[in-house]
């Protein structure tokens, strides 16, 4: 579900939004500041969580048109069959459940930005609409006939690598040329570590309803030297957490280690599918088509040698692992679809891809 968000009446300054004393951090705000009063579509590439949203938020709100409207839409999360009439609008009776006329959100952001958001989830064919929209400068809601101007700045993003996507095939060149005038790089924040401790003085300077946890010295040191996969979202998750297990109190790096387990739920399905591929397989005279093991795992004993015993983890992880890349193999590189072979979650799925190095054909 996208929303429209209206910041207007709102002065930024850029050093509040954008945390941060590095030097990625530094040159970050100085392209934005560059590129703000100009209409060039801006294209932010950069890793899950890095704050990609906080810069098209940023660009829009320091800009001339920041007394517009600030529409933002994820891409990925719209199911394909509505995309269309979500970014362009449709007419009333033009499809089962088009009860009333409905206005785009590209007619919603006329006059400010529109930020597409995993914009290398978008579908093909939608790409090739959406290019036309950009080249003419206007839209033709679903079940229309005329065409509608609009005025909207495009901010883009996604955290995919979109050179390889363009090279399989799945993201059209002229597309991405048409939504990258101006190219950013997000950091990751593991590439910024010296900014950490800003960020939770920042987090925790925000939190307004309850007593926050104070981080000692050693706590901020064990933070910085962390790897943080899913970047500032990851800390400020981390931070909340404090927050509640630690309210009102001073902690250090041991507590600190406690908030960086991953304690995630699993679903019922992930569980039996990793203890189905850990089981030892039977032998083959006893073998069946419910029991054999997957294609492509080996199915050697599993024997344990009591003097040095066995490291379960590093044995489960690497079968993990061989999964996902046949199922990447076989969906060519798409991961909604290799999802689906795994009984995974599309976001699971990704987490586990970045964990093991792993990337779409």
């Amino acid at each position: 579900m996208t929303t429209t968000v209206d910041i207007r009446g709102k002065g930024v300054v850029l050093e509040d939004v954008l945390v941060g004393e590095s030097a990625a951090m530094a040159e970050l705000r100085r392209l934005i500041r560059q590129v703000a009063p100009s209409q060039a579509s801006v294209f932010v590439n950069g890793p899950s969580g890095s704050g990609k949203e906080v810069v098209a938020r940023a660009i829009h709100a320091v800009s001339a048109r920041g007394a517009g409207a600030y529409v933002p839409v994820n891409c990925g999360a719209i199911p394909r069959e509505l995309l269309e009439s979500e970014l362009f609008g449709h007419e009333k009776g033009s499809f089962t459940g088009a009860h009333a006329q409905h206005r785009g959100r590209f007619e919603e952001a006329d006059g400010g930005t529109l930020f597409l958001d995993e914009i290398g989830d978008m579908p093909h064919d939608m790409q090739v609409k959406l290019l036309r929209v950009l080249e003419e400068k206007a839209v033709q809601r679903v079940g229309g006939r005329g065409q509608i101007a609009v005025d909207a700045r495009i901010v883009s993003a996604t955290h995919r690598d979109i050179e390889q996507s363009i090279e399989a095939g799945r993201f059209r060149e002229d597309l991405f040329y048409r939504l990258a005038v101006f190219p950013i790089e997000l950091p990751s924040l593991a590439d910024r570590a010296e900014d950490v401790p800003l960020l939770v003085r920042h987090f925790t300077s925000r939190e307004t309803e309850r007593p926050c946890a104070r981080f000692s010295d050693q706590a901020l040191d064990r933070l910085a030297g962390h790897s943080w996969p899913g970047n500032v979202r990851e800390l400020r998750n981390v931070v909340d957490r404090a927050n509640i297990l630690y309210p009102d109190q001073t902690i250090g790096a041991e507590q600190v280690e406690l908030l960086l387990v991953r304690r995630g739920r699993i679903s019922i399905a992930e569980r039996v599918a990793l203890w189905e591929a850990s089981e030892p397989p039977v032998r083959e005279v006893e073998t069946s088509p419910s029991t054999a093991a997957a294609p492509g795992i080996e199915a050697d004993p599993l024997i344990i040698d009591p003097a040095h015993g066995v490291d379960l983890r590093s044995v489960l992880a690497e079968i993990e692992r061989r999964y996902i890349e046949q199922a990447l193999d076989h969906s060519s590189g798409v991961v909604a679809d290799a999802a689906r072979m795994l009984s995974l979650q599309r976001t699971t799925l990704i987490e586990k891809m970045r964990k093991y190095e792993l990337k779409a054909a």
